[in-house]
């Protein structure tokens, strides 16, 4: 099978079958982006759907095929991102509902640790999200925000302060 870098070149100049090769082999990994993002599995496809769209047709204008995968992933974040935004303007009563209940069975720290994250600033959740959900490195997520990882390790830092912050009145979080 060919190197990653020579599909992403292939793909690049318009070959269908590498691009869907890159696609194909980075699936797990941008679903699990996806749901991270989204918390809901069809929402996550169509996410997904979306990205591979719009990196189809985007994908000759890439400058550097190397950095494909990064380049897939900001996609996948925007396309999550611009999904939030549409899902906070309309709400089904029947999501209503249905949140309603599933929040009754989840355990109330994981619901407090959700809505913390979904009301931080994006530049902190996007890479506490790469870190923590996805278990990427610090190289990784500066690499897919394209920002120098100092900047990475320093929202960490401060996306864990602010975290802490929300989740308990006193910036304490205790372990049982």
């Amino acid at each position: 099978m060919l190197e990653t870098k020579e599909l992403a070149a292939a793909a690049c100049r318009g070959d269908e079958e590498a691009f869907y090769a890159l696609v194909t082999e980075h699936r797990r990994r941008l679903y699990g982006i996806a749901y991270s993002y989204l918390h809901n599995e069809s929402d996550a496809l169509e996410a997904l759907q979306e990205t591979v769209c719009r990196a189809w047709m985007k994908c000759r204008k890439l400058k550097h095929p190397e950095a494909f995968v990064p380049w897939l992933i900001r996609i996948l974040i925007n396309c999550c991102v611009d999904e939030q935004k549409r899902k906070k303007r309309m709400v089904p009563v029947e999501e209503v509902r249905s949140r309603e209940t599933a929040a009754e069975m989840v355990s109330d720290s994981k619901l407090d640790l959700e809505r913390a994250l979904s009301r931080m600033k994006p530049k902190y959740r996007h890479v506490l999200i790469l870190k923590y959900y996805q278990d990427m490195t610090i190289s990784d997520i500066a690499h897919i925000l394209d920002v120098p990882e100092g900047t990475v390790k320093t929202r960490l830092h401060q996306g864990l302060k602010l975290l802490r912050q929300k989740i308990e009145p006193g910036g304490a979080v205790f372990h049982v």
